[in-house]
Order: structure tokens, then C-alpha cells, then sequence
């Protein structure tokens, strides 16, 4: 049985309002969570573009690089 399994098998022995207060619990902690990883990819962008690793591009600019990268992707399979 994995891990998961057994977190399951246990949250199911609690009363509804517990498994609800767990799920708001688990809910607000992935939120914050997921903010955390947003910060450090916006910290890291912008450390990359102040040195000069980044250029700046208008929306069509950067669909068209996006575009590129990604046939050039499909056809190395």
C-alpha cells in the first residue's frame, strides 16, 4: 500500500468536519505553496533579465520564438 493509500484510509476514520478542515488545510497550503514557487521564478526572471540574459519582445515576437522552439522540439523525436 502506498503512502497515499494509507494518508487516504486514515483521512476516511475522520468525523466530515475534520476531513473538511484537512482539505481546507491541505488546500491553503498548496496555495501558498504554489505562490512561493510563482515569487521565485519572478525573483530569477528578473535577475536574468537586469544581467542582460534576457531581451525584451513584443507578444508576436515572442509567440514566434515559442513556435520555432517547439517545431524544432517535434522534429528531434
Amino acid at each position: 500500500m502506498s503512502n497515499l493509500d494509507q494518508i487516504l484510509d486514515e483521512a476516511m476514520t475522520l468525523s466530515v468536519n475534520e476531513q473538511e478542515m484537512l482539505f481546507r488545510i491541505l488546500q491553503g497550503r498548496i496555495i501558498e505553496r504554489r505562490r512561493d514557487e510563482i515569487a521565485k521564478d519572478a525573483i530569477a526572471s528578473l535577475t536574468e533579465y537586469r544581467s542582460g540574459k534576457l531581451k525584451l519582445q513584443t507578444a508576436t515576437e515572442a509567440i514566434a520564438d515559442l513556435r520555432s522552439f517547439l517545431q524544432n522540439d517535434q522534429s528531434d523525436d
